[in-house]
């Protein structure tokens, strides 16, 4: 990666200075805890049936057994999103928006050896992935940088693929689309998995109030990511319904001692159909 400095952008409104406020004093055991049990912290939900019987045996060592079940299922669903970015070969640059601690960013370069910029507003999620990066001695290819996803200053046409991984309820989307298209060279792939609002169900349900309210974000409708995506040069290649396949993830959840409150609510808003668990992704053209 050539060596170059990036300014560092302060939250642009009072909006963004909660969300970086909210995640630079976040040190929830459900992040941290599954991170430690493999190195690769992320923060995201999994997908995939559990090996139930994980609830079952010593109650001496439920929570170890538990928390390796749930980093399992967090770990398919990054590996699912990668699964979507397209062909990347190692001369390329990629980008993931909204990078949390940096444990889907790594394993992007592992597989695509590649150079990778994560970016989060949270000075604390920038400093701890850069520790990692250090530590696995790949600081010269993934870098992490205190960025506002909607105006990165990365130059333009630089990314051969952009992914948000549950982080683009803290965007307005057509800001966040104009920012991907600039950056994505023509051809490239834009990747995102997120919980949108059903538009069939109608507005966001009481549930879907309470996860917003809980994480101070704005969840969108469906609907909202195609039209944002149609109006800046993102053709949807893929559409996946992930609903299904995280409900299990929740389930299992709800009985960890790793639970912080609003699993009920998750677990509530798939199942009445008013959320989704959607993979999309798109081609720049």
């Amino acid at each position: 990666m050539t060596e170059t400095t990036y300014r560092t952008t302060p939250a642009a409104s009072v909006y963004q200075g909660s969300i970086a406020n909210y995640w630079n004093q976040e040190a929830n055991p459900v992040n941290l805890e599954l991170g430690e049990v493999s190195g690769y912290f992320h923060h995201h939900y999994g997908i995939g049936e559990p090996d139930w019987s994980v609830t079952e045996g010593d109650p001496g060592t439920i929570r170890e057994r538990l928390t390796r079940e749930l980093h399992r299922l967090e770990g398919q669903q990054a590996e699912f999103l990668l699964d979507h970015l397209g062909k990347v070969s190692p001369g390329q640059r990629i980008m993931d928006a909204g990078c949390g601690r940096g444990g889907s960013s790594f394993l992007a370069h592992e597989r695509f050896g590649c150079a990778v910029d994560g970016i989060s507003i949270s000075r604390k999620q920038v400093d701890f992935a850069n520790a990692q990066a250090r530590q696995r001695e790949v600081a010269d290819k993934v870098a992490f940088h205190q960025l506002n996803m909607l105006d990165t200053g990365f130059e333009t046409g630089s990314m051969q693929a952009i992914w948000n991984n549950e982080s683009t309820m803290y965007t307005d989307l057509n800001d966040l689309f104009a920012e991907h298209s600039r950056l994505l060279a023509r051809g490239g792939r834009y990747v995102t998995i997120t919980g949108c609002y059903n538009d069939v169900y109608g507005l966001p349900s009481r549930a879907v109030s309470t996860i917003n309210a809980h994480y101070i974000c704005d969840i969108h409708p469906r609907s909202g990511y195609f039209r944002a995506m149609t109006a800046n040069r993102l053709v949807p290649t893929a559409v996946v319904d992930l609903t299904e396949a995280t409900l299990p993830y929740w389930r299992l959840r709800a009985q960890s001692p790793l639970v912080t409150g609003i699993e009920e609510a998750f677990i509530e808003a798939y199942e009445n159909g008013s959320f989704q668990y959607m993979l999309i992704a798109a081609d720049r053209v």
